[in-house]
């Protein structure tokens, strides 16, 4: 059996980033970019009130105080998005310096419609470049914004947006196509019967492939015959996806078909991976698209993707970081494990500082509602069969 390293490292090999295109930026949210973004302007772009107020020359204000209020002559009223060119430059405050709060005068409250006063009153020392903002001093124009391999959040939209930058080029969304075999499965809305069992995977799965930036091509359920499983297969080939993931049908069973389909129209790479849960896990290729084929059992499905799939979507997608990168938590519990890489499911609790984990009971992978439980992913090596309470170990965070 191969490790998880290397078998992850087999699969990623053959995945290339997929080809770009230009969207709108309110369409962008959750996309990669495919391009660095420089700052064409200065942010702010010219200096401004950082709030509502009265610009004054800060040198005028010098003998305010609450024993002494200082009134001063209003000469212009300017609303946001006028720059007050057209005011008489001979009675407006030529040289102003800083803003005092409408809050801090005697004009503290003023009505939709109501005109500015003639003075204003105020006992306070104002200093200079109180209350201003001074242009390009959040983003010098030329700077770099947002680097290559972005992911798109919803404060990257917003600062594009202040750059003037209506569309966007992003990666295209991978394209994968899902597909869930045996004939013990049913489809949710339909009535259980004597050995037979609801599809989870399909829906557990398709949510992890729209979670990593990918669009889903579900192609159903394929029952235990050859022929079923190559009609959905080929189904996949005419989506022109860039990835076909199956659950079910890898293990070595008298009614698995899928690994003899792929090796006799593509190729097998490997077909077992030293970890638990998820050791009959699938990659090659069918008819010239890559094929990763995850267990049955709903838990092994969801730790496969984890472990394999989302670093391929990732890779794809165009992503410079991991979505799910690795933290240390320490073992709140002893744990035994059977000497493969093993992902177990814990709950974290914080201990005056620290990320303690305990195991969520049964680690069999049909339970999933310890996993519905969990909040990681416990890693423990392989070669390692006890991990004493106290001990760090990685996880990954769900």
């Amino acid at each position: 059996m191969l490790s998880v390293t290397e078998a992850r490292e087999r699969i990623l090999s053959v995945f290339q980033t997929t080809a770009s295109e230009t969207i709108s930026l309110i369409e962008s949210s959750g996309r990669i970019l495919a391009v660095d973004i420089a700052a064409a302007n200065d942010l702010p772009l010219f200096n401004n009130s950082a709030m509502d107020g009265f610009a004054i020359r800060s040198v005028d204000s010098s003998n305010a105080a609450p024993a002494s209020p200082l009134t001063l002559s209003v000469v212009a009223d300017i609303p946001a998005g006028s720059a007050g060119a057209h005011y008489d430059r001979r009675t407006s405050p030529a040289g102003a310096d800083a803003v005092i709060p409408v809050e801090h005068t005697d004009f503290n409250e003023r009505s939709a419609g109501q005109p500015a006063p003639q003075h204003v009153t105020f006992t306070r020392i104002v200093k200079t470049g109180e209350n201003i903002r001074l242009r390009g001093t959040d983003l010098p124009a030329g700077n770099m914004v947002l680097k290559k391999g972005h992911f798109l959040k919803p404060q990257d939209l917003g600062l594009l947006a202040m750059l003037g930058i209506a569309n966007i080029q992003v990666y295209k969304k991978p394209r994968i196509a899902l597909l869930s075999t045996g004939d013990e499965l049913l489809k949710v809305d339909e009535p259980l019967t004597a050995g037979k069992i609801h599809d989870s995977n399909s829906y557990a799965l398709a949510a992890l492939i729209e979670s990593a930036n990918a669009e889903v091509i579900y192609l159903g359920i394929a029952n235990d015959t050859r022929e079923s499983v190559k009609s959905l297969l080929q189904k996949a080939i005419a989506e022109n996806v860039d990835l076909i993931v199956s659950s079910a049908g890898v293990s070595v069973c008298a009614f698995d078909f899928v690994q003899d389909l792929i090796e006799s129209n593509g190729s097998l790479n490997f077909w077992r991976v030293n970890m638990r849960p998820g050791k009959p896990l699938a990659f090659g290729e069918y008819n010239g698209k890559p094929f990763i084929g995850l267990p049955g059992n709903p838990v092994s499905a969801f730790v496969g993707f984890e472990v394999f799939v989302r670093p391929v979507l990732e890779k794809l997608s165009g992503r410079s970081d991991r979505s799910k990168p690795t933290v240390k938590v320490r073992c709140g519990e002893e744990i035994e494990s059977d000497g493969r890489e093993s992902y177990l499911r814990a709950k974290i609790r914080n201990e005056n500082g620290i990320h303690t984990a305990t195991l969520t009971g049964n680690q069999g992978s049909g339970n999933l509602l310890s996993l519905v439980q969990a909040d990681a992913l416990l890693i423990i090596p392989a070669g390692v069969k006890c991990v004493p309470v106290g001990q760090e170990v990685d996880a990954i965070l769900l």
